[in-house]
């Protein structure tokens, strides 16, 4: 069985990260998405709730699953017995980053293949950072996300609350 990851700590889920887990899925038997438990950044949503929302949000899906992981991204690739790491691109400064990820990835485990999907159109420039921001000032963003994720995000954020959204960079809009 040909199975793959797609890692990142989904703070939330979007259309974008949905589009993305919608064309891996078609290219491989088995789909898993990595909630990475503790990533080097401040998050709105806990893993429990950003694995729950991931989770409804690929319930359509059935050769995709969600789960949490700890530790390295190659490990949790061995541990569930992955070949391939999807990515999705969004910018070139996403393909120098991604660039440098799979150099070392590749180093810590040689056998881990990066697959590599360009952003549709709709989706460059949307972040899970900008879109925390915009709901925390009262922005539409339903379209942006699936229903379920911006009715939690709204009850977290509670629309034009700015100090709900934690994110590493500060403020942007």
């Amino acid at each position: 069985m040909t199975v793959a990851i797609y890692p990142g700590s989904f703070d939330p889920i979007t259309n974008g990260h949905l589009d993305v887990i919608r064309r891996a899925a078609k290219l491989f038997e088995k789909l898993i998405i990595g909630v990475y438990d503790r990533p080097n950044k401040l998050l709105t949503f806990t893993t429990e709730e950003r694995v729950k929302l991931v989770r409804r949000a690929v319930a359509d899906l059935p050769n995709v699953e969600a789960r949490s992981y700890v530790g390295l991204t190659v490990d949790f690739a061995r541990q569930v017995n992955a070949h391939a790491m999807v990515r999705g691109l969004r910018i070139s400064a996403d393909f120098e980053r991604e660039f440098d990820l799979a150099m070392m990835n590749r180093r810590l485990n040689p056998g881990l293949e990066l697959v590599c999907l360009m952003a549709s159109p709709e989706y460059q420039f949307l972040s899970s950072s900008l879109l925390k921001e915009a709901a925390s000032l009262g922005g539409n963003i339903d379209d942006l996300v699936p229903r379920h994720v911006s009715q939690a995000l709204k009850k977290k954020v509670g629309g034009g609350n700015v100090t709900n959204v934690a994110t590493a960079e500060g403020p942007f809009l």
